[in-house]
């Protein structure tokens, strides 16, 4: 299709605006490596919260909404809402704690938490493992959502895609580091939002969709609708719902949403003023991720249903691209009028970048400080260090598109992450924990769901039966977890020195402690007391569970004409919000006496 002259103009226009933002803050990002990682470890939680969502809000996000709700219905979601439980988890609980740690990126934990060389094998493996492999595999995923918008929308070749939208994210990101990227992060969710609405309320109302009540009732759409599945059909309740919420939520990583927090989310809360703002910051991000910003996407792809109901059928109009239920969302962007068009694809583009962009700063600075200078040239400056930083950005970028170029569909890529990860979570809520949890805990599960995850995927299948992918997920998660408890208790712990001194930096609570406050004693050494208080900070994480979902379901009926159902869901999430504040309320004048 062709755009018109204004569209063109808009979607320049912020190219320009992007390009001159990093310009903007490349002195203030080149001198040093906190400034170019952490933007100087001072950002209010408002303008970290809306990264972390921008950063989410990737342009491969609404056609993996649109592939899941195509073929599994709106109840298909919990296979990412389930997240939402380790989401809150991060919130109430770890966002203090990665804040109190002051490292500059998540894998200096290791060595602040465990000892030896097998903590220091574990942080290099893991700045390749994740800074790299896991983090170019997730870019191009991301790369292979613009193939498919470039594709439909403008004609394009794949190369000439990925070429494109590339170029502009890697100048700023190389130039301004995380202040750039979270500064262009906060234009670019308002500029997605405002596009994914807008587009959304035109396609509901175009003369073949009917307007929203007739999509709704239209027999492709009506048996799409529940946010639950159906709980006659065993196997969709157990792989829609069951799985996620009772298995995944704590056994997998994903990035946005490691069990413990960790990757960009980590980077954030370390950047935060304090911890009140990392708090905060997690606290706004999911919120928005879960509660608001799925609906848009949803409609577009039942809307998508009544007029591309079948693969074929989008295969018939758009003969020349990479064909998936995913490019159902490029399909139905392609019935957009001018201006209205090209700000849709503008804030496509900006959620390409951001993700991009924050992928990029992410992976880099695991390469600089985690890689280079921890194990090459541990004498390196500032100056050198950032330098080696912007290098890494190109070298990544240039390689996760090159990778996209052999990725067909943003679903299986999805499910190919979380079998990786399958099983990982565990130890990464864990470890804060338990002290028994040392080094080879991680190494043990980190190789243990790769060989299980490779196997499935390419050997499995060519000798015995398949398994479902849902079946495998459940395997992974077992055997991997059953791997690292069991090589936790034949290993050595971490020194106790090593222990007693993270523990008097962090304060983490929970029994799992006791062992080693006994064996400190021993030792004569004492530990500090924390003075956090877990009841309070369970409660308010089960309350922000309710309050999100039930806001994400109120939003739902009001969309379906439920009156009623929306009026409960909102109550309800009213009385959620009202008990968070009850419980940071009485924990504060708790701290208050306490503290006097």
């Amino acid at each position: 299709m062709s755009l018109s002259t204004l569209d063109w103009g808009i979607i320049l226009a912020f190219f320009i605006v992007f390009a001159i933002i990093g310009i903007a803050v490349t002195k203030r990002a080149g001198k040093n490596t906190k400034e170019f990682f952490l933007s100087g470890r001072n950002m209010p939680w408002w303008l970290l919260g809306i990264s972390m969502v921008a950063t989410t809000f990737s342009a491969d996000t609404p056609n993996l909404v649109t592939d899941i709700v195509r073929q599994n219905g709106v109840s298909g979601n919990w296979a990412w809402w389930a997240f939402l439980i380790t989401g809150m988890l991060t919130v109430f609980v770890y966002a203090k704690l990665w804040r109190r740690s002051k490292v500059v990126t998540d894998l200096e934990f290791y060595e602040l938490r465990y000892s030896g060389k097998a903590a220091a094998f574990l942080r290099g493996f893991r700045a390749i493992y994740l800074g790299v492999i896991f983090n170019v595999l997730i870019m191009a995923s991301v790369c292979l959502a613009a193939i498919k918008i470039g594709g439909v929308m403008f004609g394009l070749e794949p190369w000439q895609c990925v070429l494109y939208a590339s170029v502009i994210t890697v100048i700023y990101s190389t130039l301004g580091g995380l202040r750039g990227v979270i500064f262009t992060d906060f234009l670019q969710f308002l500029v997605a939002m405002v596009g994914s609405i807008w587009a959304a309320y035109y396609i509901i109302n175009l003369p073949e969709v009917g307007g929203l009540d007739a999509m709704l009732a239209h027999p492709n759409v009506a048996d799409k609708l529940s946010f639950l599945p159906d709980f006659n059909d065993t196997e969709s309740l157990i792989v829609l719902l069951l799985i996620p919420v009772a298995v995944q939520w704590w056994s997998v990583w994903y990035p946005g949403a490691e069990p413990g927090g960790g990757g960009y989310i980590a980077q954030r809360m370390l950047s935060a003023k304090d911890e009140k703002n990392a708090i905060g910051a997690t606290l706004l991000f999911n919120i928005t991720h879960y509660a608001l910003r799925p609906w848009p996407w949803i409609l577009i792809a039942l809307a998508s249903l009544v007029l591309y109901p079948e693969l074929t059928d989008i295969g018939s109009a758009f003969p020349n691209t990479v064909l998936g239920h995913d490019l159902g969302y490029s399909a139905m962007l392609t019935k957009l009028p001018a201006g209205l068009l090209g700000l849709v694809l503008a804030s496509l583009i900006a959620a390409f970048m951001s993700t991009i962009s924050t992928h990029l700063n992410w992976g880099s600075s695991y390469i600089a400080l985690d890689f280079y200078q921890r194990f090459i040239k541990p004498e390196a400056s500032e100056k050198e260090l950032v330098g080696v930083g912007r290098i890494s950005t190109v070298l990544l970028m240039v390689i996760a598109a090159c990778l996209a170029l052999f990725l067909t569909d943003a679903y299986g890529t999805f499910k190919i992450l979380l079998q990786i990860g399958a099983g990982t979570g565990s130890i990464f809520i864990m470890r804060w924990f338990w002290w028994r949890v040392n080094a080879y805990s991680e190494i043990s599960g980190m190789i243990v769901s790769f060989i299980v995850a490779v196997y499935f995927e390419f050997v499995h299948e060519e000798f015995f039966t398949p398994i479902a992918d849902h079946y495998v997920l459940v395997i992974g998660v077992g055997i991997t977890t059953l791997t690292w408890l069991l090589v936790t208790l034949m290993t050595r712990p971490t020194a106790t020195d090593k222990l007693v001194a993270f523990y008097n930096a962090i304060t983490p609570y929970g029994i799992g402690w006791n062992g080693l406050k006994r064996k400190a004693s021993e030792a004569q050494i004492n530990l500090r007391e924390s003075g956090d208080n877990f009841t309070a900070d369970l409660g308010s994480m089960l309350l922000g569970i309710l309050l999100v979902y039930t806001s994400l379901f109120g939003l739902g009926f009001a969309l379906y004409s439920n009156l009623l159902g929306a009026l409960i869901m909102f109550g309800i999430a009213a009385l959620a919000g009202f008990g968070i504040y009850r419980f940071w309320r009485n924990k504060k004048g708790t701290a208050s006496s306490s503290a006097s």
